[in-house]
């Protein structure tokens, strides 16, 4: 869902490089057309069932591999080539897509069909983040590209078309990888996968700070995700359609795109976990309101729907500038892996958490409760880590001497 930047260290000669636009071109084009499969996959399942609980339950059908493979995959990614590795991880999601494209357009793409492609594009994907994030000084998170055309598409071209869509957006960014090339790394003598996952667990494990910081975006994410109901609302809520559905989607993308734009003031902020922490409290109180929002109420949801990732894109800008101060290079795959395991087992099982509240309470009470339980989350981090509230980076100039160092 989101992008995450680096304000503080310099990394404009690496934007200057070919093999850095490469690599953005063909994650940017990628993200866009999986934007189409994330609204795409809920909607149909919601067609198919009409019940939140059920699209809700794809988030756990992602999380149980990304979770389970996510470490391995930082111990891949530390070990072998990365460009190899993105160009097997953009054929297995293009080969993904296509079969949720055939599936539905020869009709026999049913709910547990749906279910089992979104569990192995997860596992791909848990490959695909960490060898993506520990080639660049700056991580992917969970990005929403402006989502909105996705209503169009699936209009226009049906749920199928979405995925033959996404499916080209990934033939694309595999051309863009295999013209890669990545800078050379340092030698180094493997340890055994064991004693690998042992270490890098250890480095995460000694670092109050990263564990602070990652704890607070996984309950932040569990807690206050209100993506598994978009579909409700657009349907029951708002009456707005598969448009309004895609503009719900669209919405978080537009925050998180103006909040990165913007973010040049954060290179003046020194108490990074201050600021991770009134992020994210901004965050739960954002989709608290959008929890309130009624029928007529559409345009302000959008809006509170976009500060809430807004707010967190912030959040991430702050959680990556840290990870990459204070984790080497030959253990950031695997800190990466581990991060991951975080950020996006966060949403991903809070999309069950959500859709379980709904069904058993009401939709509305799944949000507003996700709301509360996160600014709960900010208090609690804050009492069991002080480290957050203590911490500080260097200033700007020691990171932009430090930051090339830093590079894969």
């Amino acid at each position: 869902m989101r992008l995450r930047s680096n304000a503080l260290i310099d990394l404009s000669p690496l934007r200057q490089s070919r093999s850095f636009r490469l690599l953005w071109t063909g994650q940017l084009v990628s993200l866009t057309g999986t934007q189409l499969r994330l609204v795409a996959i809920p909607y149909q399942v919601y067609l198919i069932t009409g019940s939140s609980l059920d699209v809700g339950l794809i988030g756990l059908f992602q999380a149980i591999p990304l979770i389970s493979l996510a470490l391995f995959g930082g111990v891949i990614a530390d070990r072998v080539d990365r460009r190899r590795l993105l160009i097997v991880t953009q054929i297995g999601l293009a080969t993904c897509s296509a079969g949720l494209a055939i599936g539905t357009q020869l009709g026999f793409a049913n709910v547990a069909y749906l279910y089992a492609f979104t569990a192995l594009g997860a596992a791909f994907s848990a490959l695909d983040g960490p060898a993506r994030g520990a080639l660049t000084p700056s991580l992917v998170q969970r990005e929403q590209l402006p989502a909105a055309m996705a209503g169009v598409v699936i209009l226009t071209f049906g749920v199928a078309g979405a995925y033959w869509i996404d499916v080209a957006s990934f033939l694309v960014a595999l051309v863009a990888v295999t013209q890669l090339v990545a800078p050379p790394r340092e030698v180094r003598v493997h340890p055994p996968v064991g004693r690998a996952l042992v270490e890098g667990l250890a480095h995460f494990r000694a670092s109050r700070i990263l564990f602070g910081t990652m704890l607070l975006d996984f309950l932040a994410t569990f807690f206050g995700s209100p993506r598994a109901l978009f579909p409700f609302y657009a349907d029951r809520v708002f009456a707005v359609g598969p448009e309004g559905l895609g503009l719900l989607f669209a919405a978080p993308g537009i925050g998180s795109l103006i909040a990165a734009l913007t973010s040049g003031w954060t290179k003046r902020i020194q108490r990074q976990g201050v600021a991770v922490l009134l992020a994210v409290a901004a965050w739960g109180l954002a989709i608290a309101a959008f929890g309130l929002m009624n029928d007529g109420l559409f345009i302000p949801a959008l809006v509170f729907v976009a500060v809430a990732q807004g707010a967190d894109t912030i959040s991430a800008i702050f959680r990556s500038t840290i990870l990459l101060t204070v984790v080497p290079d030959h253990l950031r795959g695997r800190l990466v892996a581990i991060s991951s395991m975080f950020f996006l087992g966060g949403p991903y099982l809070g999309q069950v958490e959500s859709g379980v509240v709904a069904d058993v309470i009401s939709p509305m009470f799944s949000v507003v409760s996700g709301g509360v339980a996160t600014l709960l989350s900010v208090v609690g981090i804050a009492l069991w880590a002080p480290e957050v509230l203590s911490y500080g980076t260097p200033a700007p100039e020691r990171s932009v001497e430090r930051g090339p160092s830093r590079g894969a």
